[in-house]
């Protein structure tokens, strides 16, 4: 009404139909009256003060046509059936206009492959570039742990231009009995249900994921130690234990274990420890050497111990 007023001239004025004295004269540019019919009721007359543009009154009638279509379809339920196979009525009209998405660039991505970015943006056969929402869509991506950053653009008339930049995987961290790939600032990215992390370091333990950069220092410092550390198992919240292939466990103390893992190579240099019939090697106590040796290795060590009698080979 205010445009059409503002245009034509309309003003919007009720009078009733019964006065006990003559009104005055009406304004010459009152173009909506009213009258009170006998139960109360509110007749109006519209009139414009100047004629109309040709066609106004064919397309106000089909846009009253169009509108009561569209309610019947919903209604019965064709345009659901209509959006499942074309997409909204907009997406239709742009791809018929020339702005479909035909091409989509991904780059960046590694670990996730092209079909969950493509659904994550929320782009298919029957999306259009006009309706496209480039910012949801990064936000979307942004979401998954594994994507720590994405660009979304849109290049008319057809076009869009996705860039990801992924958290990379450093470790399999074990929590409660499930298995998870974090990244270095200790971000669980994705579950490891399957060999594709089975080379990354693995630690186990309540907030290991968090000190994953301490493990891998112990790591880089373990030399040709490293092949035989299964994983690292953090204790307490405090110090860590090494898991060898062997078995056995090596106890690092809370305050400086760099220390500690350069005294256990210096043990395995030259008495091969890790490789004897022993449970556990714990180096807790700064400049000693705790081993704890296996049932079998106990019993022989305490057999040999035993005086022999005299007359006994």
């Amino acid at each position: 009404m205010q445009s059409l007023s503002g245009t034509y001239g309309l003003r919007l004025t009720a009078q009733p139909a019964l006065a006990l004295a003559p009104a005055a004269a009406a304004p010459a540019r009152v173009l909506l009256r009213g009258e009170r019919t006998g139960r109360g009721a509110a007749r109006w007359t519209l009139h414009f003060s100047k004629p109309a543009p040709r066609g106004v009154g064919l397309l106000l009638v089909m846009a009253l046509l169009g509108g009561a279509a569209i309610v019947g379809a919903e209604r019965g339920g064709e345009y659901e059936a209509f959006a499942a196979r074309e997409g909204g009525v907009g997406d239709y009209v742009a791809r018929a206009l020339g702005f479909g998405v035909a091409a989509v660039t991904i780059s960046g991505q590694s670990q996730i492959g092209e079909r969950e970015i493509l659904s994550l943006a929320g782009l298919s056969a029957k999306s259009s570039l006009p309706f496209f929402d480039a910012v949801q869509a990064r936000k979307t991506l942004e979401a998954l742990p594994l994507i720590k950053q994405a660009s979304v653009r849109k290049l008319y008339p057809d076009r869009v231009v996705i860039d990801i930049v992924e958290r990379a995987p450093a470790a399999l961290w074990q929590k409660d009995g499930e298995l998870s790939a974090i990244a270095a600032d200790g971000t669980v990215i994705d579950k490891a249900d399957d060999g594709r992390y089975a080379a990354l370091p693995f630690v186990v333990g309540e907030g290991a994921n968090a000190r994953v950069g301490e493990f891998a220092a112990l790591l880089d410092a373990s030399a040709e130690l490293r092949p035989k550390i299964v994983a690292g198992i953090l204790v307490g919240d405090r110090r860590w234990s090494l898991k060898m292939r062997s078995g056995v466990e090596v106890k690092l103390p809370e305050d400086d274990p760099q220390a500690a893992m350069a005294t256990l190579l210096t043990l395995q240099r030259q008495s091969r420890i890790l490789d004897r019939d022993i449970l556990s090697v714990d180096l807790r106590v700064p400049g000693k050497v705790f081993a704890r040796l296996s049932e079998e290795a106990a019993a022989a060590r305490a057999a040999a111990a035993k005086p022999k009698k005299a007359g006994s080979p």
